[in-house]
């Protein structure tokens, strides 16, 4: 079976400063997995060259099958959800988000492109999906910051990507819609039918929920571990990651970090 995404020895360098440092990481079909570092971690680099926005100076990089540099890579990047507090400033405030939604079927911001009544019909399928049904025709403007996270990830749904990426989707979210927003990325991640693998980018191990069975931890643009969720969230590899004394605590579910 292809992987989902596969990474071998993957180097960036920028000048004299090396931001990733021989990354080994694979996802495989059916597989959910979180990120998890530090702020200057190398999060960032890893998604952007992902995403085909950086290009690596060392090491291999595939998405379905498809190599870094030897593929059409904008048009495999259309295979390739990503919802990220950054898209928020370059959608039109007054665009509904019906509209935003159809704009990720042609991979566009500020939707230009010829609109037909089947991608209409289809947006408002995606906008149940994600429990904004009856906001289809409210503008961007008028939206709260949980709802506009839900509808980038309908937008993202909308060209049907294998692979779906979160980065820091909490952001800016109060603790109860937060608790509202992963409970949904629950839900997601359940989907067995046609549902992409997930990636969540954070630096809070409060947002690795269960649905999240592998975690990748990422220290100063090192991978420190990466597999099974039990085997790698560890007080001892979060005090690494952190550079404190940390104790990891799981309590009817929910983890959290606490100061030694």
């Amino acid at each position: 079976m292809i992987p989902i995404l596969e990474i071998s020895g993957l180097r960036v360098d920028r000048g004299p400063t090396r931001i990733l440092r021989g990354i080994d990481w694979r996802v495989r079909p059916g597989e959910h997995w979180a990120i998890l570092g530090a702020n200057g971690s190398g999060k960032t680099s890893l998604l952007r060259a992902l995403a085909g926005y950086l290009t690596p100076t060392a090491g291999t990089l595939s998405v379905l099958g498809e190599e870094y540099g030897r593929s059409d890579w904008p048009e495999l990047r259309r295979r390739i959800g990503i919802v990220s507090n950054s898209l928020t400033g370059s959608i039109p405030p007054d665009e509904t988000a019906l509209e935003t939604v159809i704009s990720g079927r042609f991979a566009q911001l500020e939707l230009w492109a010829r609109v037909r009544p089947a991608d209409r019909l289809a947006a408002r399928r995606l906008l149940g999906t994600v429990g904004l049904g009856r906001l289809a025709e409210r503008p961007w403007m008028h939206l709260s910051q949980g709802e506009r996270q839900r509808v980038l990830i309908a937008r993202a749904l909308a060209a049907r990507p294998e692979l779906l990426i979160l980065d820091e989707p909490c952001a800016g979210l109060d603790p109860v819609a937060r608790e509202k927003f992963l409970a949904f990325v629950a839900g997601l991640a359940r989907r067995r039918a046609g549902g992409p693998a997930l990636v969540l980018v954070t630096h809070h191990v409060e947002e690795i929920i269960p649905a999240f069975s592998r975690v990748l931890l990422l220290r100063r643009g090192r991978v420190l571990a990466a597999g099974p969720r039990r085997q790698v969230l560890t007080s001892a590899h979060l005090s690494a990651v952190f550079g404190a004394r940390l104790t990891l605590s799981r309590t009817g579910g929910h983890t959290r970090l606490l100061r030694r």
